[in-house]
């Protein structure tokens, strides 16, 4: 049964502490951290977002920010994975669209142990829906099952997942796009082992191929027209955003806890004193210090919006591309102003840095978020005469 955390925020804060002391260890292996979900689990933090009837602490936007930062802190492969499990779940209780049968399966094995859910959208070829294509991922009508065959890539989290929730084109005479609940444990689903980019090594976002998995004809999540594009509900858009913005915040963070003591604490026979006394390393250091601030108001502010039901628009976007470019600035500094002490691994501020610009990766990227910003701007302004 889940425990209800009575401190969400410092239960995660101590629990960061134990994960940090091997986060080094599965950046270098990649190995995932199936302990860590073990943990969350006990803490009662896997059911954070989930309704209080359905075993969960009912928390909102802000709170769930706080604990995955806090996460992140410690090990931020975990906390992307906490993220998506979050997203999962506060679409699930917010907007009731799932069907009762498919609700009741998830939360019930959310409260009987660490059973995590995260989407499966992306394909090596058109990369993520938010570019616009069609899947490629095709369930078939099959009597009174669906038969899905097709490619999925990026699926963080696929070791410790119990489902996703699955993004396919169906083939009826008038084709839909329907998300479905399918186990990861169903014949002719294999994981094929993808992942090895620079940071957040240990979120094993590996591919997975499905081959004729045989889905039940009631499992379907959600459906709409082929035709019209992918419905995106605004808060649940910007949930999903701050989540992913919160992970590289709370990276963003322990590298400045760590160049903080280094200034401290370091004293160069040449100088006498510790390097923090240079105005140079100060001005490095408040700068860190200032774009730490303005993630956090950001982040907080739309949490707060978010979960006062509040327009935001499409500022979780905006939010996102703020905080993981501020993670990136924070942790290249942080490796500056560190020198060469900074460059050893056993230092952890590359891993940081390495971290930080992964989370670039995530659609849509940048540039297309300010050409969607722009094309907003332009739609609102009035034509001079």
């Amino acid at each position: 049964m889940l425990q209800q955390p009575t401190d969400p925020v410092d239960k995660a804060r101590r629990l960061a502490a134990d994960f940090a002391e091997r986060a080094a260890h599965h950046d270098a292996t990649g190995e995932f951290p199936f302990e860590n979900f073990t943990r969350l689990f006990e803490a009662g933090l896997l059911g954070l977002v989930t309704a209080r009837e359905h075993g969960g602490h009912g928390g909102g936007l802000a709170e769930a920010q706080a604990v995955v930062s806090e996460i992140a802190r410690g090990e931020p492969s975990t906390a992307l994975v906490l993220a998506m499990h979050y997203n999962s779940h506060y679409s699930l209780r917010r907007y009731k669209k799932w069907p009762t049968h498919l609700a009741e399966r998830v939360l019930s094995a959310n409260r009987l142990g660490p059973a995590l859910i995260n989407a499966a959208q992306a394909e090596p070829r058109i990369g993520s829906p938010a570019h616009g294509a069609l899947p490629e991922t095709i369930a078939h009508l099959d009597g009174d099952t669906w038969r899905i065959t097709g490619r999925k890539s990026y699926v963080t989290g696929i070791p410790v997942l119990k489902w996703v929730s699955l993004l396919a084109l169906t083939d009826e005479k008038e084709p839909r796009l329907a998300s479905f609940l399918v186990p990861t444990d169903s014949p002719g689903l294999h994981i094929e082992k993808t992942w090895n980019a620079a940071g957040m090594h240990a979120t094993a976002s590996d591919d997975i191929i499905l081959d004729g998995v045989v889905v039940p004809l009631q499992d379907v999540i959600e459906a709409q027209p082929a035709s019209e594009p992918l419905r995106r509900e605004e808060h649940a858009t910007a949930f999903f955003f701050s989540l992913i913005g919160a992970v590289y915040h709370g990276v963003a963070v322990s590298a400045r806890d760590r160049v903080l003591a280094f200034a401290a604490h370091h004293r160069p026979a040449s100088l006498g004193s510790p390097i923090a006394t240079v105005p140079r390393i100060q001005d490095g250091l408040g700068e860190i210090e200032v774009r730490l601030a303005t993630n956090a108001r950001l982040l907080r502010s739309l949490g707060e919006d978010v979960d006062a039901g509040r327009p935001v628009g499409m500022e979780g976007m905006s939010v996102r591309h703020v905080v993981i470019d501020n993670a990136v600035a924070i942790t290249s500094l942080a490796l500056d102003l560190s020198e060469n002490p900074g460059l050893n691994r056993d230092f952890q501020l590359e891993r940081h840095h390495r971290d930080a610009i992964t989370g670039r990766s995530h659609a849509p990227q940048n540039h297309m978020i300010r050409t969607i910003a722009a094309r907003n701007a332009l739609g609102r302004a009035t034509p001079q005469s």
